[in-house]
C-alpha cells in the first residue's frame, strides 16, 4: 500500500503537469467585445461566432499575409491601410496583383458588426462570406482557396493558431473566414470627439464652428448618414456622372432591377477625414470636391434619390461658410485611437 501511495505522489503530478501544458496550449479566451452606449445594436451574430484571444490573433495574421494571394505579396492590409480607416489612401481605386486595377475604391473597415450588408453594391450580407470576393477575385487578390488551404497546413504557426482557435482544431476555409470575422468585428471606431460628445465625456466639446457644421449636417445630410455610425445602410443614386468608360451600374449587378441603377451603399463618414479619395470610384479627392457635388454637381437620373431633388431643384444649397463649417464638424468624426491602435496594426 505504501508503494502505490509512493508510485500515484510521483506519477499524479507529472500526469498533472502534462496535462495542464496540453491544456494551457489550448486556452482560448473570450474576448469583450462592448456596444459603445451611443451606437445601434449590432447586426452580426456574436453569438454564432464569439471573438476570441485566439481567433482575433488568427484572423490578424491572415488579414496582413500575402501569401493568400497568387503573388505572394498582395494582403487584405495592402488595400486597407489603418492610418487611413483602413483604406487604400490616395488610389482612386485598388491595386491588387500584378498591379491590376478594378473599377471601385476601397471602402474603410470599421465597425463591420454593425452592418447588415457589405460592398459598393452589396454583393455580401454576410461578414462571413465576404473576404472571399476579394481572395478570389482575379483583379484583387487572385487567391486559390485550396492553395491558402495547403499553404496554411503547411505553416507551423497557422497549424498552432487553428488548433487553440476552433474546437475542431482544423484547418479548414470556414474556420479561416470565421478568423477573419473575429479580427474585423473587433474593429470597433467608437472614440472621437463627437463620440465623446454625444456621450458627455471629457473632451467632447464642440467649438462653434464645429456645433454650427453639426446643426447644418442634420439637415442636409443626416437622412443618409443616419445614427451615430453615419449611414443607415441603404443604396441610393447620388447623382455622380455616369463614367461612360466604365459605366459602373452598382446595385443593379445584384439585384438587376431598373430601381437599383448606379445606387451604392452609403458609406459611414466615420474617420472621412483621412480616407480620401472619395465615393465609390475615387473620383474626389478632397471633402470640399465632395460638399461641390451635392451644391452644383448633381447629375438627374430616373433613379435619383429624391433628397437631391426637392421642388424641381437639384442638389443642396450651401453657401462657402456652411461648407466650411460641415467640414469642421466632419473632423469631429476622426478617431486617432482607433487609427492608432496596436491591436490591429500589421507590426
Amino acid at each position: 500500500m505504501l508503494k502505490l501511495r509512493y508510485f500515484l505522489c510521483l506519477v499524479i503530478p507529472l500526469l498533472i503537469s502534462c496535462s495542464g501544458s496540453d491544456d494551457k496550449e489550448y486556452v482560448n479566451v473570450p474576448l469583450d467585445f462592448a456596444i459603445p452606449s451611443n451606437f445601434p445594436s449590432v447586426a452580426y451574430n456574436i453569438e454564432g461566432n464569439r471573438p476570441t484571444e485566439k481567433g482575433f490573433e488568427l484572423g490578424k495574421k491572415l488579414f496582413y499575409d500575402g501569401r493568400l494571394a497568387s503573388d505572394g505579396l498582395v494582403s487584405c492590409g495592402f488595400c486597407h491601410l489603418q492610418a487611413n480607416a483602413f483604406t487604400h489612401h490616395g488610389h482612386t481605386v485598388s491595386h491588387g496583383v500584378d498591379n491590376a486595377t478594378g473599377i471601385r475604391n476601397a471602402p474603410p473597415i470599421q465597425n463591420m458588426a454593425f452592418q447588415p450588408i457589405y460592398m459598393y453594391d452589396g454583393t455580401a450580407e454576410s461578414l462571413d462570406l465576404q473576404p472571399i470576393i476579394p481572395l478570389t477575385s482575379v483583379i484583387e487578390m487572385n487567391g486559390d482557396l485550396n492553395a491558402i488551404l495547403t499553404m496554411m497546413k503547411g505553416d507551423k504557426e497557422y497549424q498552432k493558431l487553428f488548433r487553440q482557435a476552433f474546437e475542431d482544431k482544423t484547418i479548414t476555409t470556414e474556420n479561416m473566414l470565421k478568423a477573419l470575422s473575429q479580427f474585423m468585428v473587433m474593429m470597433v471606431s467608437s472614440n472621437s470627439k463627437f463620440d465623446k460628445f454625444r456621450r458627455n465625456e471629457p473632451g467632447g466639446n464642440l467649438t462653434d464652428d464645429e456645433s454650427a457644421g453639426y446643426d447644418l449636417f442634420k439637415t442636409n445630410c443626416a437622412s443618409c448618414h443616419s445614427t451615430d455610425l453615419m449611414t443607415d445602410n441603404s443604396f441610393r443614386n447620388n447623382g455622380l456622372a455616369v463614367n461612360p468608360k466604365v459605366n459602373d451600374v452598382g446595385r443593379y449587378k445584384v439585384t438587376e432591377k431598373p430601381s437599383d441603377y448606379y445606387k451604392f451603399k452609403v458609406q459611414s463618414l466615420r474617420n472621412v477625414e483621412v480616407t480620401a479619395p472619395y465615393m465609390h470610384d475615387g473620383r474626389f479627392g478632397t471633402l470640399e470636391t465632395v460638399l461641390n457635388h451635392y451644391e452644383t454637381g448633381i447629375a438627374d437620373s430616373p433613379t435619383l434619390d429624391p433628397l437631391l431633388k426637392k421642388n424641381g431643384k437639384l442638389g443642396i444649397t450651401l453657401s462657402p461658410a456652411e461648407k466650411k463649417q460641415i467640414i469642421a464638424f466632419l473632423k469631429t468624426l476622426t478617431d486617432t485611437q482607433y487609427l492608432t491602435d496596436k491591436r490591429f496594426s500589421e507590426f
